[in-house]
């Protein structure tokens, strides 16, 4: 038997799962961080469908209506790496995107939006949910893709927000000199 060499695309059909995109918005603040329009993510352990429920999942829990889907795709990446550590996780992620399909009749996915948020309050509670949430919370908005989407800055350091725009606010009236506080370093 002679050895064939392997694919890209066999490898990552053998291995996991892909999550795989285009940037919607080219031109935002994403954009210029990515190294380009499309984008690929990886899974050990998930397959491609469950990784795509567990996306869409992610989105209708912390729903930002412009936030790339690459972005959610990293949370994905992470509940894969914590099911790789802890067979618990993996079998609660499958099972969990089992239960949806079943719900749906077969495919969660072909369910239209409103369908899948209600499936999605439904699970709200449910261990499964539970994971997803405490899961994407971290994963998602420590993410440097996210900072670029929401226009945060990052960590500026001891008395950095005071001198270098936590000032800009121009919504409220500045408060009066009492109700200020004691300005550091001043």
């Amino acid at each position: 038997m002679f050895s064939r060499p392997l694919s890209r695309r066999v490898f990552l059909k053998s291995s996991g799962g892909a999550l795989v995109g285009t940037l919607a918005f080219a031109t935002g603040s994403i954009a210029l961080l990515a190294p380009s329009r499309s984008w690929a993510v990886t899974t050990e352990l998930l397959t491609t469908h469950e990784g795509e429920v567990l996306l869409q999942f992610t989105r209708h829990v912390f729903p930002h209506r412009d936030l790339e889907d690459a972005v959610y795709a990293l949370v994905v990446k992470d509940l894969d790496r914590q099911a790789d550590t802890d067979p618990e996780t993996l079998t609660l992620l499958r099972d969990g995107v089992t239960a949806l399909d079943r719900q749906a009749g077969g495919d969660w996915l072909a369910l239209d939006a409103a369908q899948r948020q209600a499936s999605v309050a439904e699970a709200a509670g449910s261990a499964f949910f539970e994971k997803i949430r405490s899961s994407a919370v971290v994963s998602l908005y420590s993410n440097p893709l996210a900072f670029a989407h929401f226009g945060y800055q990052g960590e500026e350091g001891d008395m950095g927000y005071l001198f270098k725009g936590f000032d800009d606010l121009t919504w409220l009236p500045d408060p009066g000199v009492p109700d200020s506080g004691p300005i550091p370093g001043v």
